[in-house]
């Protein structure tokens, strides 16, 4: 079958939230997190395995707090740890493999090392990484964080257009439906648009991040997919994660940009189904 949203959309009340998140298939549970763009949910980042990894998986795609129609989070209550925390023991998830992008790589990654025993598997793709970085721009934010940025600001089909583009490889993604989709994803939600423009100088959208002292300390199996072409996250930052996490492996993929998952899905698919299933 073809899942639609419809099909798998729910909603959960946990002590602090109320969380929307696509829910699929059986078996071991798989977390999966979307990045920080505007428009970003667990449906927009994910509608292209959901299907396939719930084929082998119990699989949920949450909408984190201050994104998609999960509740509105200021900087200042912003931790998607503990969100997601949240989100298990509502849900009775003792333990789970958890699967993020970018902003959700990096909520990934400080997961397992604050919670180790309820999580089975660590993949990530084009995760951040705290301190300063050999080869990325000496003015601040990178090229596409800063498209991102502005795209907050002005979320317009045509700024939308801008961000896709530098988002991906190929160009071919950025249709009129699906700039219009994300145009009106963002602008659904102003608050959170505002919230993520009046946190920036405080941290947002990451106001902690892992401590790199603890990644040597993970045994958590861990999978770090990265494209060679990501301008928004360059792919240096994996590298420095595979030196760090005793228990790692890194898959880089010629023509991907910062969105492993939605232009090579069907490689991502076999990767992380084959990893979760054999480690």
């Amino acid at each position: 079958m073809t899942f639609t949203q419809s099909d798998t959309s729910s909603t959960v009340r946990t002590s602090n939230w109320k969380l929307h998140y696509e829910e699929a298939g059986s078996g071991h549970p798989v977390i999966l997190l979307h990045g920080s763009g505007p428009g970003a949910t667990g449906w927009s980042n994910f509608s292209g395995n959901i299907e396939a990894l719930a084929r082998h998986f119990h699989v949920y795609a949450v909408d984190m707090p201050g994104w998609g129609e999960s509740d509105a989070a200021t900087v200042d209550r912003l931790d998607h740890v503990d969100a997601a925390l949240q989100f298990m023991d509502a849900l009775g998830i003792e333990k789970a493999a958890f699967v993020g992008n970018s902003m959700g790589g990096a909520t990934s990654m400080r997961f397992a090392t604050e919670h180790p025993d309820r999580i089975s598997h660590l993949v990530t793709m084009g995760p951040p990484t705290p301190g300063p970085t050999l080869f990325a721009a000496g003015d601040g934010p990178s090229e596409g964080l800063k498209v991102l940025i502005e795209a907050y600001r002005n979320p317009t089909p045509e700024t939308m257009g801008k961000l896709i583009d530098i988002m991906v490889y190929d160009k071919q993604f950025a249709t009129p439906e699906l700039l219009a989709a994300r145009s009106d994803a963002a602008l659904a939600r102003p608050e959170h648009l505002e919230n993520y423009l009046a946190g920036l100088p405080n941290g947002a959208p990451i106001p902690k991040w892992v401590r790199l002292e603890d990644l040597p300390k993970l045994d958590v199996p861990t999978l770090l997919i990265h494209g060679r072409d990501d301008r928004v996250v360059s792919y240096e930052h994996s590298l420095m994660l595979l030196a760090l996490i005793p228990n790692s492996r890194l898959v880089v993929l010629n023509h991907c940009g910062h969105w492993a998952m939605i232009e090579h899905p069907d490689e991502f698919n076999r990767l992380v189904t084959d990893f979760i299933a054999n480690n």
